[in-house]
Formats: structure tokens, sequence, C-alpha cells
């Protein structure tokens, strides 16, 4: 026997969301219809007012639902230090880690001519702009440490080369293939230290 049309619709939408499969999508449906009906609503609400209310930095590109966001208002930030990452939740990932108090500018992805992702895709025309702006020394580059997050590294040193600018990118600390996500906060704490200059 099937499940009712309502409950598959609802599993085929939970299949969509990041790291939720059949299985895990199904069981999620079961708890929803079988809860408190004022409980679905709170949850439906929430959504919607997360989707309604949180954009993104005008800046940095960072989540926020006010732009600019806290990290580029901060003036306790330094802001001669520009961390740049593939997007915004590796922002909260490197947040955790406690150590790094500069600025950020989130890319909106990484290079991969394969999947049809190339510079003019990502947000470098406005990290070229906030250079020309802002009093930045560093770019730190926090990619990921697969082939794609290398060659957008190299691609951004290359492009972003100018005279008093160091350009760095963290240490190797980070599992190879993973995203930021992933690495635990004494893991991200160490490769923010042991980031080094690409030349």
């Amino acid at each position: 026997m099937s499940l009712p049309d309502p409950i598959a619709k609802l599993v085929g939408s939970l299949t969509t969301l990041p790291g939720i499969g059949p299985r895990s999508a199904e069981r999620i449906a079961m708890f929803l219809v079988q809860s408190e009906v004022n409980e679905v609503k709170q949850l439906a609400e929430a959504i919607l007012q997360a989707r309604e209310r949180v954009g993104f930095c005008a800046v940095c590109g960072s989540l926020t639902e006010t732009s600019p966001c806290g990290y580029c208002r901060d003036p306790r930030r330094e802001s001669g230090l520009v961390c740049v990452v593939e997007r915004p939740v590796d922002i909260f990932s490197l947040e955790k880690s406690g150590t790094y108090r500069g600025k950020y500018h989130v890319l909106g992805g990484k290079l991969s001519p394969v999947q049809g992702v190339e510079p003019e895709n990502l947000r470098i025309g406005e990290l070229e702009k906030r250079l020309m702006v802002e009093p930045i020394r560093e770019l730190v580059l926090a990619l990921g440490t697969d082939v794609e997050g290398d060659a957008t590294s190299y691609y951004l040193a290359q492009r972003l080369s100018r005279p008093g600018l160091t350009i760095t990118r963290i240490a190797h600390g980070l599992p190879a293939g993973t995203g930021l996500e992933f690495a635990d906060e004494l893991t991200l704490s160490r490769a923010l230290e042991g980031r080094r200059e690409l030349k």
C-alpha cells in the first residue's frame, strides 16, 4: 500500500534538502503528520520567516538580516584582513574557531569548467572593487582542499596580485576533498594560524 498523496509530496519535498535521503525524509514526514498542528505551524512559520528576512550582505556576501552585515560593520574587526570563502556557511564555521578577527568575502562557489562555473559566475569582481576602496593588506584564501578549491585559489592569487597585498592560503589541516563545515574548531584554528603566502 502506498503513502497517502500529501505525505508522498512532503517526502518528495524533504528529499530536496541537503543530507536528507528518502528514508530520512519519510521518517521526518511521518513525524510531522503525527505532531500537534500548532507545532507544525510554528515550524512552517519559522522556515518562511528565515527565508523572507535573511538575505546577502551587499559587501561581503554573508547571510544577514541587515546589510551591511555585523561582520562588515564591526569596528573591532581587522579591516586590513579579508578571508575569502566559498559559501556563507563557511563564515560561521570559521567564526566557531574563535581565532579569526578580520572581515570576509564570499565567492559564491569555486571555479569548475566542467560544471560551467567560470570567473564571471563568482563574486571576484566585487572583491576587486573592495581592494580598490578598502585598506586590505592580506587576503586569506580559505577554500576547500579539492581540485576546484586549489584551482580557484591559484587563479585568485594570480588575478588579484598587486603591490602591498599579501595573498595567503590556510594551511592544509583540513581533510582533502571536504568543505569547511566538516572541520572541527581546533582544525580550523590551526589551519588559519598556519596560512602561507601564495606566489
